[in-house]
């Protein structure tokens, strides 16, 4: 009985090992090669599609923005300054990030680069 056990477990693990032999063996023959290829090629096209989608949608969005700001008369930095206002008053904007002096009230964004011109570089500003 121990025998036939032994058999068995003999039997089934050597099925498993040739079973991933063959799996690996046409996985480096030609026809495995080329289904690998096109595998990578088509994630690559879906990416690329993925981003130029991503970039339309930007692309739109910043559309609708600076139609409404010729529609309301302003000017698009005047609309710029405004988002950065709110963003910086409700507290949207990362507070690890060192964005300088901050006056509400005067809508003095410090080193932010909005605003006058010279207030800074622009340095620490993430959108």
């Amino acid at each position: 009985m121990k025998r036939l056990f032994w058999l068995g477990v003999g039997i089934a693990v050597g099925a498993v090992v040739v079973r991933q032999l063959s799996r690996t063996a046409h996985a480096y023959s030609p026809s495995g090669l080329a289904q690998s290829a096109r595998n990578s090629a088509a994630g690559l096209w879906e990416s690329v599609q993925d981003f130029v989608a991503d970039v339309r949608d930007g692309m739109a969005e910043r559309e609708e923005e600076i139609q409404a700001a010729f529609a309301q008369g302003v000017s698009l930095r005047d609309v710029d300054e405004e988002e950065l206002y709110e963003e910086l008053e409700y507290g949207v904007l990362n507070d690890d990030e060192d964005y300088g002096s901050i006056d509400f009230e005067s809508k003095n964004y410090g080193n932010t680069g909005y605003g006058s011109k010279d207030q800074g570089n622009g340095a620490g500003v993430r959108r």
